[in-house]
């Protein structure tokens, strides 16, 4: 396993502050604060946990941890009620007092040894955003099934071919930003659901910052339920005719006059033709 060994200048001049929003996640948020505390103890960093009001007892439990790490390092930072991943790290951020923002989920579904290779990979390069990806060499999904991965990979081919964004996956919620630039983003973001997470790379993307990627390994939440589903998928191909009206589909073939909120039978059914392709491919290999 590869840890970043910071020197001491290091790391009193980067802080990372790591928000993680949360909902229903009693079973998973300790184990996931114990794995950033164990494989990122050379860095400078404290984590925001924004809990939309879980009836769970999550909040309970992220008490607990204050106790054993720190209020100064876990910080607690609950809403009433769930109003959207995006208003979450805006929620976050407000707290924020590091010079870069990671985001992350706390399912457990990415390894937080990675974090390190972000963490790397910005230091190498200045990046203003580094963002895993599943889609590169090196890195995967564990744990889904064909159809589940067939979806993911269309609605980004999908989203690849309209918006151009010049990332390979743009629904990734494991990400690295300069803070500046992460306010900057946030502010012309409208969206509230899973679509946030690709609104705002896409935007980053036409502001001109630097980007870079790394391949991270995805695994399927271990325990809980996943809290994805038909409605989000919906809210996806809202989100990418919504992107496509406000001008960021700036290479797509129809002129942005000409688009209208209610084309989402239009992308729905190219998204269909591009399931269709991607199981046709597979179909091949695996044949």
């Amino acid at each position: 396993m590869v840890l970043i060994r910071n020197s001491m200048e290091e790391k009193e001049e980067n802080k990372y502050s790591i928000i993680v929003p949360t909902y229903n996640e009693r079973l998973n948020i300790a184990l996931i604060v114990y794995l950033i505390f164990k494989h990122l103890q050379n860095v400078n960093f404290e984590v925001i946990v924004v809990d939309d009001g879980s009836p769970d007892g999550t909040q309970e439990i992220v008490k607990q941890l204050q106790q054993v790490y720190g209020e100064d390092r876990i910080l607690l930072r609950p809403r009433p009620k769930k109003l959207g991943l995006g208003t979450a790290y805006m929620h976050g951020l407000k707290h924020a007092t590091g010079n870069f923002v990671v985001i992350m989920d706390a399912d457990l579904s990415h390894h937080v040894s990675e974090k390190c290779f972000e963490f790397r990979k910005q230091r190498e390069t200045g990046a203003s955003i580094v963002t895993g990806t599943r889609y590169v060499k090196g890195g995967g999904v564990h744990g889904w099934n064909l159809m589940r991965k067939l979806t993911s990979r269309g609605a980004n081919v999908l989203a690849q071919t309209l918006l151009w964004p010049g990332v390979s996956d743009l629904t990734g919620s494991f990400r690295l930003y300069q803070k500046s630039v992460l306010e900057d983003v946030i502010s012309s973001c409208v969206s509230k659901g899973y679509v946030f997470q690709m609104e705002m790379i896409v935007r980053a993307s036409r502001k001109g910052y630097h980007i870079e990627e790394v391949p991270i390994t995805f695994v399927d939440r271990v325990y809980g339920s996943s809290k994805l589903g038909g409605l989000e998928i919906v809210e996806y191909l809202k989100g990418l005719v919504y992107l496509l009206k406000s001008g960021c589909g700036e290479h797509f073939i129809l002129p942005v006059s000409e688009l209208s909120l209610d084309m989402s039978n239009t992308v729905l059914e190219t998204y269909r033709v591009v399931l269709d392709t991607i199981s046709d491919q597979c179909r091949t290999v695996y044949a």
